[in-house]
């Protein structure tokens, strides 16, 4: 009976306790890493949370999630020249063409066309201005307090910038709305013009849904002065786990990988070892 107990009670112990080599990812060449088990809303590992870093398309979360509480996803967007001053990555649409406002966030969130991103904007906004003013109010709302956007996009424009437990917290705020959550675990998004029919297909940039079974989003992100950022996140039976990595000189896609097998470790084999 007591041998019983013993062994339920290290079961409990090591499920809720991930072992996270933290020797190891501070070796990392990455500007900062946070790892967070949203099973149990334990932080197993943090470097650098409150630094400020420029959140590139990350941004795109917040974007998106505005457009998809504000609920009316079957609308139709006319694409405008204002829309259009974006660049590099772009999804190519021309002045005139219509859109529903459901495939623009699929767009952005799976490609992360800045052109997609910015016809939410002012559709959802009212104005480009109005919508910045949105996306703040949000940030400030669910408690990222040293955070500012600039624009819709994540172009390192002005003081457009974050921290790492603020995207942490806006990851955490996102993915309790299904919607976003059935877009960011997508591969690839097929859609079209509704007055041209010309096609588009949104290619996903995280590899990890490619590369790793338990991958179920979240956002890339990439500018020349934020470097590679990922927000990932996995889920394994009954363990989830959420990985914000911010300007990173690894692999990205390896490296998580590596950090979610530490926390989904069997706890059968850990107990083998006792």
């Amino acid at each position: 009976m007591l041998k019983s107990l013993i062994f339920f009670f290290l079961l409990s112990i090591i499920s809720l306790h991930a072992e996270i080599d933290s020797e190891k990812l501070d070796k990392l060449n990455v500007q900062a890493l946070l790892v967070k088990n949203l099973t149990n809303n334990e932080m197993l590992y943090s470097k650098e949370a409150q630094r400020e870093v420029q959140p590139a398309s990350l941004t795109k979360i917040m974007t998106a999630i505005l457009a998809i509480e504000q609920g009316d996803l079957n609308r139709t967007v006319v694409i405008t020249k204002e829309m259009l001053q974006v660049e590099p990555t772009k999804a190519g649409y021309k002045e005139g063409e219509v859109f529903l406002l459901d495939d623009l966030i699929k767009a952005a969130l799976i490609k992360s066309d800045n052109d997609a991103a910015m016809a939410i904007a002012i559709a959802v906004g009212g104005s480009l201005d109005y919508f910045k003013e949105m996306m703040n109010a949000k940030a400030q709302s669910i408690g990222m307090v040293n955070t500012v956007f600039t624009n819709p996009c994540g172009f390192d424009i002005g003081n457009h910038h974050s921290t790492p437990q603020d995207l942490l917290a806006l990851a955490e705020y996102a993915i309790q709305n299904p919607v976003f959550n059935d877009i960011t675990r997508l591969n690839q998004h097929t859609y079209y013009s509704l007055n041209t029919s010309r096609k588009f297909v949104a290619h996903t940039h995280n590899q990890l849904l490619n590369q790793y079974e338990y991958a179920v989003g979240v956002k890339t992100g990439y500018t020349s002065k934020a470097g590679a950022c990922l927000i990932a996140r996995a889920k394994k039976e009954d363990k989830d786990c959420l990985i914000v990595m911010l300007n990173s000189k690894e692999n990205r896609w390896k490296t998580a990988k590596e950090i979610f097998e530490q926390v989904f470790v069997p706890s059968q084999d850990i107990l083998a070892s006792l």
